[in-house]
């Protein structure tokens, strides 16, 4: 599929598929920064003092149902073209987050520089827990794979 750029703010540009342009690109969008990652984003109107942020995703796919959140599968912000985009749990998402403390190429899995083991954890309502160190990487993934599919998740490629 085709796409085409948004310029925003702060030197950044969106992407979004041809089909979406028209429609997107009748607002003004900024680059909005949340933790390290852009998204594109417009003020819809000012109530009270305060501005109402629209993320330019949610024009595209819509607003989650309760309890799920948009993700963009690449990780990439700024990519919001429709098959880059999808509805998960706030796990799920997650588990698509490029994990800045870990080398590992798994969600759940880090590696501790002082056991010199990968170390397999995972958050379940709010709580921390720790699911053990390993030799190899993969059987760390294995058990938190098994952890997040006893409490009925699905683990995303």
């Amino acid at each position: 599929m085709d796409m085409k750029e948004i310029p925003l703010t702060q030197n950044q540009v969106t992407l979004v598929d041809d089909k979406n342009f028209e429609f997107l690109n009748q607002w003004k969008w900024f680059a909005n920064k949340n933790c390290n990652t852009f998204y594109a984003a417009r003020a819809l109107s000012i109530i009270n003092g305060k501005r109402r942020i629209i993320k330019m995703h949610h024009e595209i796919i819509g607003y989650p149902p309760k309890g799920f959140e948009v993700d963009h599968k690449n990780g990439q912000g700024l990519d919001n073209q429709r098959h880059n985009l999808r509805f998960v749990t706030k796990r799920q998402n997650h588990q698509n987050r490029r994990n800045q403390k870990s080398s590992s190429k798994y969600p759940g899995v880090s590696w501790d520089k002082e056991k010199r083991k990968w170390e397999a954890d995972i958050t379940i309502n709010g709580k921390f827990k720790f699911l053990g160190y390993f030799i190899d990487e993969f059987e760390a993934f294995d058990v938190y794979k098994q952890a997040v599919e006893a409490i009925g998740e699905e683990v995303l490629s």
